[in-house]
């Protein structure tokens, strides 16, 4: 009798360390001091690389790059979660570059970051961008000593976008830029739960997935309610 329990015990001792291992399989790739590191980003002449050196130097280690197929956006936003294991469709974000077209005429660049030219923006793709909420929000910022007739952010040009950052169209995303840009954070994606939300990568088939806390701390975004349902 002794010697069936042994057996029985044994087998359910594999049992539950193969159960272990695919637990392990299954788990998204963070990036942590306890997890090693895939060879794309410990090469830092890959898109993937560079970024992972650029959070890791400013403290950030809860981040995680995926590659997703060529027609990702042809997808459902339903599809678009599964692939990347997101904790709903709300936790799929985007990086948007705005300009300001009515800034005074002396303000050209990105050096104030309270009366920048640009500003990039994350917000939800299930969410709608309310340009009033940010002018609204620099107005005040500014002490109202700025007119608000001055503050009119749209939509940048494409090609103005890809010149500030150096990403492409559905590559966009606020870390390595290639201009110093502020950035806004919708205060939708701070409420989320769990704290992890996912945006471009830097490629148009290249996801991060960072923890919210790790990005504010490191970004210091503008925290803005400026969006809708």
């Amino acid at each position: 009798m002794e010697e069936a329990l042994a057996d029985l015990e044994r087998i359910q001792t594999r049992i539950l360390q193969r159960i272990s291992d695919l637990e392990l399989l299954c788990l998204p790739q963070h990036f942590s001091q306890s997890v090693s590191i895939s060879a794309a980003a410990a090469d830092n002449s890959t898109t993937e690389g560079r970024l992972s050196a650029i959070l890791r130097s400013n403290g950030v280690k809860d981040f995680s790059f995926k590659r997703v197929p060529s027609d990702y956006y042809a997808w459902t936003l339903e599809a678009r979660r599964d692939v990347l294991d997101a904790a709903s469709i709300h936790h799929l974000c985007k990086s948007i570059v705005l300009v300001n077209t009515q800034a005074p005429a002396n303000v050209t660049d990105c050096r104030d970051r309270n009366n920048s030219k640009y500003y990039v923006v994350v917000v939800q793709y299930t969410a709608r961008f309310n340009a009033e909420a940010v002018k609204n929000f620099f107005y005040a910022l500014n002490d109202g000593k700025i007119s608000k007739k001055k503050f009119n952010m749209r939509l940048a040009p494409e090609e103005t976008s890809v010149k500030l950052t150096g990403y492409e169209h559905n590559g966009v995303t606020c870390i390595g830029m290639k201009t110093d840009i502020p950035v806004i954070l919708d205060e939708a994606i701070v409420k989320l739960i769990p704290d992890f939300f996912w945006l471009g990568g830097g490629e148009i088939d290249l996801k991060l997935g960072i923890k919210t806390s790790e990005f504010i701390d490191f970004v210091n975004p503008f925290i803005i309610n400026c969006s809708g349902c």
